[in-house]
């Protein structure tokens, strides 16, 4: 679909012509999807570890999960490897009933027992995914207990409390932890007892439309049509994904036909693009949102006046009106728009730039003018722009930031070890609750430093507070739907005045490709290449 003209600024708008033509094409194969994306993030294939968006997406589009995300409705989960699925009455289990004849590449029969493996691999392996079962009560130790396959295609999880079955439904069954494994080639690459961790960092072993036949870090990943996939056949053989981390560069290859589809263009580019004959723009709001991750032991940040201060900090219509217009929409909750508890969006947009408040604030917190600050950031077009806003703002303010620019994967491992003061990130969440949020950025299980929970933001932080792991669990396990959803509504509230970080805007995401390309489908929890063709 076109990207309608109200999402871009008139400057931008009137700078193109009403009707470009696109310059004559070599096209791409007409089996094959090229797409230029910046995927210098990704690390590994294996579900136990994965955490990037980036990784996610590709995964999702290869090995598929026991229930799936609606194309058309993103609020509605639809059967997957799990034909349907049962809920006790006391709400504590869940007996999903899976396909019959299931197979695995390898010619392997795919079951309820390699499920229930899989699920319990993810919590031995004890890396960042096992938060996605671990918050709902399995354990390494209970796993074999709680989570169980009786026959072939039966699995029963067990809870320790009643969870809301809509929650659990997109946390686990629709997550990547919920991949279903091929074991025997699994342990068949096992090395020193791992699982077959490092064997999955490059391959993937699992039932659905593509498998990854290749893939270069910071080149290119290649995903191969699955011929005996259980399900309709994508009519695509080949996606082919080439690392471009400029957004000029991905534009050049999209005009002039070396690629199908665009995913980091700037709001200059789209609105460019948008205008041009053979070329379509399609947009979702995601689920991510885009903040400065505080370290909350480094000295100025202990304190939440000195957290607050740097919310003020920030012109966030200026933002809004230049680097990320069309791309991003200014989100100061720690909830994402769209999701069930979420503040509406002028009650979750309560800053502005006031650099008085901001020194005022700095001066009680005892942050003495001059403070040298680091600031990390990665490659993504709209991170150094922020850099420098935040750095002449907090100037003003009697901060001195000192901005470090690097590959996304370097960026992702300082923040996961804790070896930082102020980063530029981003965190997408898999569900349409506000759970999903507050699981993460505000709850933290444990802040020791060898728990080592990379996958929670507020572990990365260094954040903890018992009042809000408490409040966190209270709004989580609230029966009544109008009190769960005024919890959550007075934890937005209190954690935007005193929370770890500073949250700025949630993700607008633009994917520019040929008109070639038919079937584009993709909201703010999956992209769903199967349904693509040309």
């Amino acid at each position: 679909m076109k990207l309608r003209n109200g999402m871009l600024s008139s400057a931008l708008a009137l700078a193109t012509t009403a009707a470009l033509s696109v310059p004559a094409a070599a096209n791409t194969p007409p089996d094959v999807m090229v797409m230029a994306w910046n995927i210098d993030a990704i690390s590994t294939f294996d579900p136990a570890q994965v955490g990037e968006v980036v990784t996610i997406e590709l995964l999702t589009n290869t090995c598929d999960r026991l229930m799936e995300y609606d194309p058309e409705d993103e609020t509605n989960i639809i059967p997957g490897l799990a034909e349907d699925y049962e809920v006790s009455d006391d709400g504590r289990t869940i007996t999903f009933r899976m396909r019959e004849g299931l197979t695995f590449p390898s010619g392997n029969p795919a079951t309820a027992q390699e499920m229930a493996w899989s699920l319990h691999r993810v919590l031995q392996i004890g890396l960042g995914a096992s938060a996605g079962l671990t918050e709902y009560g399995f354990t390494a130790e209970n796993a074999a207990e709680r989570i169980t396959a009786p026959d072939d295609t039966t699995l029963v999880m067990e809870f320790d409390q009643a969870y809301p079955s809509s929650l659990v439904l997109q946390a686990i069954a629709a997550y990547p932890v919920a991949i279903l494994l091929d074991r025997e080639t699994v342990m068949a690459n096992e090395v020193n007892g791992d699982l077959g961790n490092q064997y999955l960092g490059t391959h993937t072993e699992c039932v659905g439309p593509y498998r990854l036949a290749r893939w270069n870090p910071g080149e290119v990943v290649i995903l191969e049509r699955n011929d005996d996939y259980w399900g309709e056949a994508p009519a695509l053989k080949t996606i082919l994904v080439r690392h471009v981390a400029e957004a000029a560069t991905q534009r050049l290859m999209l005009t002039s036909g070396d690629i199908d589809v665009a995913r980091d263009l700037t709001p200059e580019d789209i609105a460019d693009v948008s205008q041009m004959e053979g070329i379509e723009v399609a947009t979702a709001l995601k689920p991510q949102l885009t903040y400065l991750a505080l370290n909350n032991e480094f000295g100025p940040f202990t304190d939440p006046r000195a957290r607050l201060a740097l919310r003020y900090l920030l012109d966030y219509d200026a933002m809004e009106q230049s680097f990320l217009r069309g791309i991003g929409t200014i989100r100061q909750s720690p909830v994402q728009l769209g999701a069930f508890g979420a503040l509406s969006e002028e009650e979750g947009r309560p800053f502005s730039l006031d650099v008085e408040r901001a020194r005022e604030l700095l001066a009680e917190a005892g942050v003495e003018p001059g403070t040298r600050i680091s600031l990390i950031l990665g490659t993504h077009p709209y991170s150094m722009p922020i850099g420098q806003h935040f750095q002449e703002n907090a100037a003003e303010a009697g901060l001195t930031i000192a901005v470090e620019r690097m590959a996304n994967a370097q960026l992702f491992a300082r923040v996961r070890g804790r070896e930082f003061e102020m980063a530029v990130m981003s965190w997408q969440t898999s569900v349409g609750d506000a759970h999903g949020m507050a699981s993460r950025q505000i709850y933290n299980p444990d802040n020791a430093a060898e728990a080592k929970l990379t996958q929670y933001p507020s572990w990365r932080s260094a954040y903890f507070s018992e009042e809000y792991n408490q409040r966190v669990l209270e709004a989580l396990l609230e029966p009544d739907t109008d009190t769960r959803e005024e919890l959550y509504r007075q934890l937005q509230l209190d954690q935007m005045q005193e929370g770890p970080q500073v949250f700025m805007f949630q993700t607008t995401q633009n994917v520019a490709h040929r008109a070639e390309l038919q079937g584009w489908t993709f909201h703010g929890f999956k992209a769903f290449y199967n349904l693509a063709s040309k």
